[in-house]
């Protein structure tokens, strides 16, 4: 699991890197393991919102929550045989129902 949009912000300190950068939208990202430093195809994404008094710490504690949310069900797709990866795209199941939930979105409030 990584606490970014891979491929955005690979590597660590990558809460601080937002917040320096300014982006709007952060999350997290749990993908398989290659060669690379966190390259590895994407299997389930959460995001959070990223306000403009946001510390690192801050973000990073909101961007946790999102992580003990995608991770079991990342686990969960991959112990019931459901993905199935083509070239650097993981598919979810066989069917359109069970793609859609390959993305997590939390509500976005306080704007």
């Amino acid at each position: 699991i990584h606490p970014a949009l891979l491929p955005a912000f690979p590597g660590t300190h990558v809460q601080r890197e937002a917040v320096e950068y300014g982006v709007r939208f952060a999350g997290c990202t749990v993908h398989f393991a290659d060669e690379g430093v966190d390259t590895g195809p994407i299997i389930i994404q959460a995001v959070v919102p990223v306000y403009e008094d946001d510390t690192p710490e801050t973000l990073s504690e909101r961007i946790l929550k999102e992580e003990h949310k995608i991770y079991p069900q990342a686990i969960q797709f991959y112990a019931e045989g459901r993905i199935v990866i083509e070239g650097r795209r993981v598919l979810i199941g066989s069917s359109r129902r069970f793609a859609e939930k390959a993305l997590h979105n939390p509500p976005l409030t306080g704007f």
